[in-house]
């Protein structure tokens, strides 16, 4: 049996318990009372290993849509902390008063989340990072962007670590220090591996160069403990590793926006049922501190070019779709041929839907 990816992963009609389910609906995992608890000790076994102490206040920054990995990360950080709260992907202003009020010494988010937190103190609030006394600022879920890690080390002084979260469950499993590490340290041997793009075969250490995904073995959990997951996280290799590097890319048919999975053949369908387009670009930039993610639409009649009824069937599809903000760009040329719909990742993020041909 080829190992699952997030579009294969098997249905979870027959899952009991604690169901875990992503916002576009699937995967869906199972989480019952004895899998809980192993996740809950192994996310406060990593979050001990990257600084976490019973002195520190945890603020979770993270989203609960589904796949409640901010709760899970608070409550983690509950049995090693002496306080911990989820608080939510909230706005920045009102991230910076939970910040204040709850005394936090800790916070838990994406790293585009902290470096658009640090933008607004700045430019918006005209406050000062320091003044927060954060001692540690934990990062997980996304690729970084350049820079990311020291500038917040330097901006407000912390301690800086990103941790790894298996995608499927968010439980965090390895973490590392990138201004020392290029590798990550896992709490537990055999669950973080590596694998050819195109290959369900390990890959054992020391590493060559090139390309591989990151695969994961739950074999904390009662039920997949013998499965072996691909992530759709790519590292590049220098060659000589003996470690997990951090992922830079991604690859397959989801891609990662805002540290969501976003199903590329759900866009397509949703699309399909639409008449009149002909083609379309989901285009992902990073410009600023956040990703940006904006569907070109080319249509195949004059029409419907100046139709706002059609951008608006567009725009309520993709919202019934997923959590992602997805801006709707309608082309003013228009084309007759239908074509197959395309990934321009301008972040240079994406490696494409097919494995064995990564551009």
């Amino acid at each position: 049996m080829s190992w699952p990816t997030r579009d294969t992963f098997p249905a979870g009609g027959a899952a009991r318990g604690l169901l875990l389910v992503s916002p576009e609906g699937g995967p869906v995992v199972p989480l019952d009372a004895a899998d809980r608890a192993a996740a809950l000790e192994l996310a406060s076994a990593t979050l001990g290993a990257a600084g976490l102490g019973q002195n520190d206040r945890v603020a979770v920054a993270l989203n609960n849509d589904g796949e409640l990995t901010g709760a899970l990360l608070a409550e983690a950080a509950a049995g090693v902390a002496q306080a911990a709260a989820s608080v939510g992907p909230r706005g920045r202003l009102r991230l910076h008063t939970a910040l204040e009020n709850m005394r936090a010494t800790t916070l838990i988010t994406t790293p585009t989340g902290a470096m658009d937190f640090l933008a607004r103190l700045h430019l918006e609030f005209l406050l000062d990072p320091l003044d927060l006394e954060l001692r540690h600022i934990l990062l997980v879920g996304e690729v970084p962007s350049p820079n990311t890690y020291r500038q917040l080390a330097a901006e407000f002084e912390a301690s800086v670590r990103e941790l790894y979260a298996d995608p499927y469950f968010g439980v965090p499993i390895a973490q590392r220090d990138p201004a020392a590490e290029t590798t990550f340290t896992p709490v537990r041997d055999g669950m973080l591996a590596l694998s050819p793009l195109d290959k369900d075969v390990p890959l054992d250490a020391p590493y060559g160069d090139g390309l591989a995904e990151l695969v994961i073995t739950p074999s904390w959990h009662s039920s997949l403990a013998d499965a072996t997951l691909r992530t759709g996280q790519v590292v590049r290799l220098a060659g000589g590793e003996e470690g997990v590097p951090a992922p830079a890319h991604t690859v397959g048919e989801h891609v990662l926006v805002r540290g969501r999975w976003l199903s590329i053949p759900k866009v397509a369908a949703a699309l399909t049922r639409i008449d009149g387009v002909g083609h379309w670009d989901l285009r992902i930039s990073r410009e600023g501190t956040l990703d940006a993610a904006a569907l070109h639409v080319t249509f195949n009649r004059d029409t419907l070019v100046k139709n706002p009824m059609w951008k608006s069937r567009i725009a309520q599809a993709l919202y019934a779709l997923t959590p992602v903000s997805l801006e709707v760009v309608v082309e003013e040329r228009v084309s007759e041929e239908r074509r197959p719909g395309t990934v321009t990742d301008l972040r240079g993020h994406h490696l494409g839907r097919d494995r064995s041909q990564p551009s």
